[in-house]
């Protein structure tokens, strides 16, 4: 959303930690513009190699990406910036902070791309661009952009994006069960300075989300430490479109609702985005979500119950079936050769087997991975849900021989390939009565040619041919409708926040988006 792209075009992007341009003078917080000013051109400088250094999946991305070298430079840490002057997010002067620094930015980073157009010569479709028409010479179609920073402003230990705090205190998950409270280091440094710090009071914090309404608190500190709950949908706009004004690509931005939003006060944002001249908007309404039962306190209305779901401690797993059907699969990694074998019944996919070859690598770990898939399964758990937690995986072994050149592998990782089974097992062929579908029976059949090639049980072209009965592909949903829960952490299990257009884990620091 926040980088409208050309067919083939890809993204760029990366963000400068805000939060590092503060320092003292004379007594005063300011911001450092001369740091600034460096870190840019060194970052455009980095954005622009990256495009000639990268890696591309296919040749019209590489051709396409090189002919306009599009970056999209932005910020994170803008909210820990603006405590670190003392100035409120919901401010006049919050949003003429904002202008400034894009505005600083934009320009800077257009004129390192014409010391880069200088050296390097301009962006291969420069003839066909805007630019020429106002001889304005650069090396990069664009520049700029405000992208989500879930994952690195943890990394980076700053406020994400140009995001408001979410929250002050919050509680992390640790082993055997026990919470501990984490607490802004900012916030903590202003209590402190107040001496009214301590561990009760952040207790206190994390439970109500918010510092308005604690009598102890101080009043200018309440001013500066808002959070996104505490700012109304028209400052969480105003903001975006002030930063708006000096991005060439768009901003990435979540409007924060409360559970009690009316259909006319979302018209109001998204009318009043147009107005200030954003070019995307992304709302997102607290408690909109069924299985959102981590708010369950907040809503008073009858039907709380309605929002429970199940409680998941109580799932057992079925019994395994004494009959099963399945395939196994020769998969070649960096420790040798995986035979994994995928099993399903009439109720979906139940079991997986693995078993490594005479080069050994590491059996224990994968028969502990099979069996707790297995037994997840049998619980209910979605195939889908871990064949996504499964894929992905990397194994440093198998990544190593690939890169080698090695065609046999075409996996990343042991568990990699268990997803890709249990995905070709998904989209398996059974014979059924049903008419009319054989077309789309061969069509699956085609597309998973590779996979049937490579399993034990499969069935000869010539045979499968001669069935007279009909083809569909099997659709395994053996979830539990009624257990899963979107604003959950797909990884610990906490609640998940959702700011920056993107949905990220306080906890662990998982990010949809990256």
């Amino acid at each position: 959303m926040e980088q409208p792209l050309l067919p083939f075009e890809s993204c760029n992007l990366g963000s400068i930690n805000l939060s590092k341009m503060v320092k003292e003078e004379e007594g005063r917080a300011r911001i450092d513009y001369e740091r600034l000013g460096e870190v840019i051109d060194l970052a455009v400088r980095f954005l622009d190699n990256v495009i000639d250094i990268n890696n591309y999946p296919l040749k019209e991305i590489e051709e396409t990406t090189k002919a306009n070298r599009k970056i999209g430079l932005g910020v994170m840490g803008f909210a820990d910036m603006l405590v670190g002057l003392g100035i409120p997010y919901n401010s006049d002067e919050g949003v003429k902070i904002a202008e400034e620094i894009m505005k600083f930015t934009n320009e800077r980073s257009k004129k390192m791309s014409m010391k880069l157009a200088e050296e390097r010569g301009s962006f291969p479709n420069y003839e066909k661009s805007i630019f020429k028409k106002e001889n304005l010479k650069l090396r990069n179609g664009t520049t700029t952009t405000i992208a989500p920073t879930g994952s690195i402003s943890i990394i980076s230990g700053t406020s994400s994006g140009i995001e408001p705090l979410f929250a002050l205190c919050y509680y992390r998950n640790v082993m055997d069960n026990d919470k501990l409270i984490e607490v802004n280091p900012l916030f903590k440094e202003y209590l402190e300075k107040e001496g009214i710090y301590s561990e009760e009071l952040m207790e206190k914090v994390a439970e109500k989300g918010s510092i308005q309404d604690i009598p102890q608190i101080p009043e200018y500190i309440k001013r500066i430490f808002v959070t996104a709950h505490d700012i109304s949908p028209e400052w969480h706009i105003k903001m975006q479109a002030a930063f708006q004004k000096y991005v060439d690509n768009a901003v990435s931005k979540t409007v924060n609702f409360e559970h009690d939003a009316t259909k006319e006060e979302v018209e109001r944002v998204y009318i009043l985005a147009y107005k200030l001249g954003c070019k995307g908007v992304t709302i997102y309404r607290d408690g909109s979500r069924d299985e959102q039962v981590l708010n369950i306190g907040k809503l008073d209305n009858g039907n709380d119950e309605k929002a429970v779901t199940k409680d998941i401690k109580g799932i057992v797993p079925r019994s395994r079936p004494s009959t099963t059907m399945g395939i196994t699969e020769k998969v070649k990694i960096g420790c040798g050769n995986l035979y994994i074998t995928a099993n399903y019944d009439e109720k979906g996919i139940c079991e997986v087997f693995t078993n490594l070859g005479r080069a050994g690598g590491c059996p224990s770990q994968s028969e502990a991975t099979s069996r707790l898939i297995s037994i997840a399964l049998r619980a209910g758990i979605s195939a889908e849900a871990i064949i996504e937690q499964l894929k992905g995986i990397r194994c440093h072994s198998t990544l190593r021989l690939r890169g080698k050149g090695d065609k046999e592998i075409n996996v990343l990782s042991c568990p990699d390939a268990i997803g890709k089974t249990l995905e070709k097992v998904m989209n398996m062929n059974i014979a059924v009565d049903e008419e009319n579908i054989e077309d789309i029976a061969h069509e699956i059949q085609h597309k998973e040619s590779k996979c049937m090639k490579n399993c034990s049980n499969s069935i000869p072209t010539d045979i499968h041919n001669s069935r007279q009965e009909k083809e569909i592909s099997i659709d395994i949903d053996n979830s539990l409708e009624e257990g899963r829960n979107d604003s959950l952490c797909p990884e610990c299990g906490s609640k998940v926040e959702h700011e920056g257009g993107c949905v990220m884990c306080r906890n662990c620091g998982y990010s949809k988006c990256g």
